[in-house]
């Protein structure tokens, strides 16, 4: 397959060069993985295998690690991504990416200009009174700078100071190039069994083409961030920048300037009179309104993107809990934003009836429902470690989970974890995006206050969350319960049927998984024999080389035929 074809045909060699780069880098490690966990454990040296793998996948994910450093583009997002996979990939890799940061030397300002010029159809001077050269953040995707407003701008708008924030050049080849490059490797990860049982490689790839796409267009992120606006137009708590549309296109996005107080920078916080463990629980709050009330809710919360503005209260407004304090919560950068469709609520509502009912294969079947497992994954252990978890913390409401010893979480953990691991498990991608917002979510609250606990801030909106879904719980159940009367009324004619069969001598049970293990110890059987075959046959060729040359040579000819059945014979098929 030949490199693809780019936008730009300026840097196509440059483009087909780094798309050969990365096809090499995934091909090395996919041979090595391939000899280490295929091949090894198929010839009797499981144990060798599995005595290197955390050595072996800690390195993988360390040469990743530095290939995307310095390749850039979308390179650095698939680290990024891949360290947030906890379902799909080893904490080996996840966790040694997980530091990956989005920082990339700054583009000279001059191609940055040109850009943004060709873009908003005029010269820099004529749209911005002036614009600092130096950037205020560069990543891998574009860079912005400050920028004050031109005159007439200025009385349109009501605002002066902007963010600029223009596309790197050629990113948009750049881009074409790595997902070409991740859809053939995706295309090759499909062949292998072992990858094809636990993940859909190939939409995991354009689940994560997706999110990419979005991210550099611009005109995306301005209607993002305007969405957010309307959502919170009416909560003093929250803020956020301006778009000024007609300085805005797919590649340059014109901003308020909205600088303030990093949400975790504690010593400014308390320099300007604000307590950091009091914006700990607003912040949460506000996380979980756009994640349970508005289904629209910024994905990408890290301290970087949340800012405290001290507000001057207004005094006709009352003073409520939400407008007690003097200041409101600031964000930045919607490239990456996220909701939770119908379905998933839909999902979610099964999943609370299951976790109601303490029906472990009710939960495990609402789970597949909403997408985490895959249809065809055997959950029989998993619905019996489900179970556990219900007779064991089932019962207890928040604040009995927080008063249990965190070992004993810990240790229930690693019980079932190999369960958890050894399934077609994978989470769609709005699920992925809530767990990175409450991780950071918590992240951040517990740099603002460290006693701070999430249960406390979560409690409400659970509580919330049961009363609006009652009527629905009801309906639900009221349906499961029609549809075991209906069981019920059709049990007694199949035990008769049953019956019959049994005294026609007609029954038969099936044991799937016992015939799957006696299929695989025929197999194996099979391979040890042809093993034995053909050390027995190298030896005694061996043995006589010496002597009996022709005899040697033909039974250490002969003893390949063996060696091969042992490598690629009794297969499954």
């Amino acid at each position: 397959m030949a490199a693809p074809a780019t936008r730009n045909t300026a840097g196509a060699g440059d483009t087909r060069a780094r798309y050969r780069r990365i096809l090499r880098f995934a091909a090395r490690n996919l041979i090595h993985i391939w000899w280490y966990d295929l091949f090894l454990p198929r010839i009797g040296l499981a144990r060798f295998s599995e005595r290197g793998r955390t050595k072996r996948l800690t390195a993988f994910a360390r040469r990743f690690h530095d290939l995307a450093v310095e390749l850039g583009g979308l390179m650095i997002k698939v680290g990024q991504f891949m360290s947030s996979r906890l379902d799909v990939l080893p904490p080996e890799i996840t966790k040694e990416l997980e530091g990956l940061q989005d920082e990339v030397p700054a583009v000279p300002f001059d191609a940055i200009a040109a850009l943004a010029e060709r873009e908003l159809g005029m010269p820099l001077d004529r749209v911005f009174e002036s614009i600092d050269p130096v950037p205020v953040a560069a990543a891998s995707l574009g860079q912005a700078h400050r920028a004050r407003l031109a005159q007439a701008d200025r009385e349109d708008t009501g605002l002066e100071t902007v963010i600029v924030k223009v596309q790197r050049p050629g990113i948009d080849a750049i881009v074409d190039v790595d997902l070409a490059a991740l859809r053939r490797v995706g295309g090759w990860l499909k062949r292998v069994r072992v990858v094809a049982d636990r993940v859909d490689m190939p939409a995991l790839v354009e689940e994560f083409s997706v999110t990419c796409l979005e991210e550099i267009d611009y005109l995306h992120e301005a209607r993002s961030c305007a969405r957010f606006a309307d959502d919170f137009a009416h909560d003093p708590r929250v803020a956020n920048p301006e778009v000024v549309w007609e300085r805005t296109t797919r590649r340059v996005l014109t901003l308020e300037d909205v600088t303030a107080i990093k949400i975790t920078d504690a010593a400014a916080l308390r320099a300007a009179g604000i307590d950091p463990a009091h914006v700990a629980p607003v912040f949460a709050s506000v996380m979980f309104d756009q994640l349970f009330t508005n289904g629209f809710f910024h994905a990408d919360p890290h301290p970087g993107n949340i800012f405290v503005t001290p507000r001057v209260p207004d005094p006709a407004e009352a003073m409520d809990a939400t407008t007690a304090h003097p200041w409101k919560l600031t964000f930045i950068d919607f490239g990456m934003m996220g909701e939770v469709p119908d379905s998933t609520r839909s999902g979610l509502r099964k999943l609370l009836i299951a976790a109601a009912s303490r029906n472990g294969k009710g939960l495990v079947d609402a789970m597949r429902d909403v997408g985490v497992l895959l249809p065809s994954s055997d959950t029989s252990e998993l619905e019996r470690a489900m179970t556990q978890l219900f007779a064991r913390f089932g019962g207890m409401g928040f604040a009995e989970l927080r008063e249990v010893d965190q070992r004993e979480f810990r240790d229930f953990a690693i019980q079932f974890g190999d369960v958890i691991r050894s399934l077609p498990f994978q989470l769609p991608e709005h699920f992925l995006l809530i767990i990175r917002a409450m991780s950071l979510t918590s992240g951040v609250c517990s740099a603002l206050d460290p006693d701070f606990n999430l249960w406390d801030s979560i409690e409400p909106y659970a509580t919330q969350l049961l009363r609006d879904e009652s009527g629905n719980v009801i309906q639900d159940v009221l349906k499961e319960a029609v549809s075991i009367a209906g069981v019920a009324v059709r049990l007694p004619k199949r035990l008769d049927t049953v019956i019959t069969r049994i005294e026609e001598g007609d029954f038969a049970v099936k044991t799937p998984d016992l015939d799957r293990r006696i299929a695989r110890l025929e197999r194996v059987t099979r391979r040890l024999i042809g093993a034995v075959l053909f050390s027995a046959l190298l030896v005694a060729g061996a043995v006589l080389l010496p002597t009996v040359l022709p005899l040697g040579i033909v039974l250490m000819s002969v003893s390949v035929l063996p060696l091969l059945y042992t490598l690629v014979g009794g297969r499954r098929r």
